[in-house]
């Protein structure tokens, strides 16, 4: 399970360069369409969108040994290359004719004429993938010591790829008979085929596999090529697209629907965590078609909705596929694509899917009330999750991207449980330790629409579209590269001020937790009388051109327009955090009130280059006291504002107030 997970994710590299291509495609589409016939502009970009299409087989090769190989490496990406291009051109049909002996060449079994496929692309990137990590450390005699480790694999993968090469002869045409039958047979029952596929699309989603489906019916695998043959304009109006056609009623209406009516079934002390979660997720469904935040907010904790939805999905691809309507994709089945491919030559009557979508909406969300209800299923928001005051005291000594890899990590075990962590286009994909570790409840609370556990150390939560930010962040924490960035000069701080670093540049990332040692065990006050710490007209957080500011994300507070150029202590207390950039400080008042003192908007930008600080960490401070200075106009030249917010960080109904 391990390997098809990995092969799944690795999938996902080439895939992630259709929406380029349908991109180039459906701007193409739409410039012919208005200019009434093609072109220069639309033939430029639609050479441009077919030369990525054209070329599927040979990035999914490139794509696959880049991500099954242990580490990436552009020495098994050029062992993909090297298999392909072996494999490719010792079984094209003029080689094939010479090797047969074959008088003429279409003799040729037609099948080594469609060996430039998918299929044969993931079966070089897997060769080019076992050969760099078998081969990259190979250490050769002193004689031959050119060619050792990296240099050595190229080489290994040529002769491995003549072996399969050879192999192919014989299986290949074993294997694309039987694709072609399989392919053949779902096309023969029309409507019907088109449904079951539509069916087993979405049953295999958990696995991942649907990608090895998907290439039957949307590449040349199988002759059916509905993707590539809707978007190049090469397929047969009226026929290419109907098994693509029926998921955007799905996608783009019926899971919004299903959204809305777990959001209503939820308890009512739960509806705010549960709206969260459904909102982002119809978003997400509707405008792009990334359906999987949605899906695994069900699919386990009621199996039996998703089988629903899954019969809907197959009964929708069958209804359009006996309609007069076809659209295609080149991404998947959201609102952007449904625009770009409006003016394809392939596209027929596409607004009926607009009216298939409405009808939809009302099906899946009556039948989902329905069900949830009477079968008082565990949907989010239901059950046994905590409430949503459980959910807001999940700390973390961080926030934004950062905060919520701190949470996964907590919730996953811990670092010393995490072996491995990647992911795909909305998953994180995780070696665990100890899977019996994992808190699912826990990942839910800290953002997660859903966790898998395929089996053995494999452990899969789905996030979102932003997955690569949180799996970024995570190996920052696991790295131990956020130690000193993340909490200041100050290592033996911890808490709100010690967490922080700048900018929205280092507001996203502000602390939230109270300090561990404080002056004063008092409760900070709820009005705060403190000196203005710079010259300058006082501002509203409102006018604060950052939204983590002007929301009061960070906590409340002023923000000050600056005339002067030295930031003074509003109030006696000790300097918590001086942050490497110079560009903002953190104070520990005697009254317990952690402050942060601000100085500009994404400064942390500018590297410290204007910013000169005045004292350090743990240094006790006085009224009036100089804490840095800085060049407000170098900060304007530098293109940044030079608004400086004054945020208490400990207490959300806290004033302030400058004498």
């Amino acid at each position: 399970m391990k390997f098809l997970q990995r092969l799944g994710r690795s999938i996902m590299l080439p895939v992630a360069v259709l929406p380029v291509a349908a991109i180039l495609s459906g701007i193409s589409y739409w410039i012919s369409s208005a200019a009434g016939g093609a072109n220069t502009a639309s033939a430029f970009l639609g050479a441009a969108g077919g030369a990525l299409l054209d070329n599927m087989p040979l990035l999914f090769a490139v794509g696959v040994s880049i991500g099954m190989a242990n580490k990436t490496d552009g020495t098994s990406a050029l062992a993909g290359l090297v298999s392909w291009l072996t494999i490719t051109t010792l079984l094209a049909p003029a080689t094939m004719q010479k090797l047969l002996g074959l008088g003429e060449l279409g003799d040729v079994n037609p099948a080594f004429g469609k060996v430039q496929n998918v299929f044969v692309g993931i079966v070089a990137g897997l060769i080019g993938a076992w050969c760099y990590n078998r081969f990259k450390d190979t250490k050769l005699p002193d004689a031959l010591s050119f060619f050792s480790g990296k240099r050595s694999v190229a080489i290994v993968t040529a002769g491995l790829s003549l072996v399969v090469a050879v192999v192919l002869m014989f299986v290949w045409p074993v294997v694309f008979g039987a694709l072609v039958t399989f392919g053949e047979w779902i096309s023969t029952m029309g409507p019907v085929g088109a449904g079951i596929y539509g069916f087993l699309n979405r049953l295999l989603i958990p696995t991942g596999l649907h990608h090895a489906l998907n290439s039957v019916f949307w590449f040349d695998v199988a002759g059916i090529n509905d993707l590539v043959n809707f978007l190049n304009g090469t397929g047969t109006y009226g026929v290419t697209g109907q098994y693509m056609a029926g998921f955007f009623p799905i996608m783009m209406f019926g899971l919004p629907g299903a959204a809305l009516a777990m959001y209503l079934t939820a308890d009512t002390r739960r509806k705010k965590i549960t709206y969260g979660i459904m909102l982002s997720g119809a978003i997400s469904s509707f405008f792009v078609g990334v359906t999987e935040p949605l899906e695994f907010s069900f699919m386990f904790v009621a199996p039996w909705l998703y089988l629903i939805h899954a019969v809907f999905t197959g009964i929708s691809v069958m209804i359009t596929a006996m309609l007069p309507t076809r659209l295609g994709f080149g991404f998947s089945a959201g609102f952007i694509d449904m625009v770009l491919q409006w003016a394809n030559p392939m596209a027929e009557n596409p607004w009926m899917l607009l009216l298939l979508g409405v009808a939809w909406f009302f099906i899946y969300f009556f039948t989902f009330y329905f069900v949830i209800k009477r079968f008082k299923l565990k949907t989010p928001g239901r059950g046994d999750e905590l409430d949503e005051q459980d959910a807001d005291n999940a700390g973390t000594s961080l926030s934004g991207y950062h905060g919520t890899a701190e949470k996964f990590i907590a919730a996953l075990g811990g670092r010393d449980n995490i072996i491995e962590v990647d992911n795909c286009a909305t998953r994180l994909r995780m070696e665990i330790a100890d899977p019996s570790q994992v808190d699912e409840h826990a990942l839910k609370r800290a953002g997660a629409a859903g966790t898998i556990k395929p089996g053995g150390h494999s452990v899969q939560v789905v996030y979102g579209l932003n997955v690569q930010f949180v799996k970024d962040a995570m190996e920052d924490i696991l790295n131990d590269r956020t130690i000193e960035a993340f909490r200041g000069a100050d290592a033996g701080q911890t808490g709100a001020l010690a967490g922080f670093v700048g900018g929205v540049g280092g507001a996203a990332i502000a602390a939230g937790a109270a300090a561990e040692q404080r002056l004063d065990s008092s409760v900070p006050p709820a009005v705060l009388q403190l000196r203005q710490p710079v010259a300058g007209r006082v501002l509203a957080l409102s006018e604060v051109p950052d939204a983590m500011f002007a929301q009061g994300t960070m906590g409340p507070g002023l923000a000050i327009d600056p005339t002067g150029d030295t930031i003074v202590a509003p109030a006696g207390g000790t300097v918590a955090s001086v942050f490497p950039t110079g560009h903002a400080i953190g104070l520990a008042l005697a009254d317990g009130t952690e402050l942060l003192i601000h100085v500009g908007i994404d400064t942390v930008d500018m590297k410290g280059d204007g910013f000169e600080t005045l004292v350090t960490a743990g240094d006790t401070v006085e009224p009036g006291t100089p804490l840095l200075r800085f060049d407000p106009e170098k900060i304007r030249r530098a293109g940044h504002s030079a608004i400086t917010p004054v945020i208490v960080l400990n207490n959300e109904d806290a004033t302030i107030e400058f004498a």
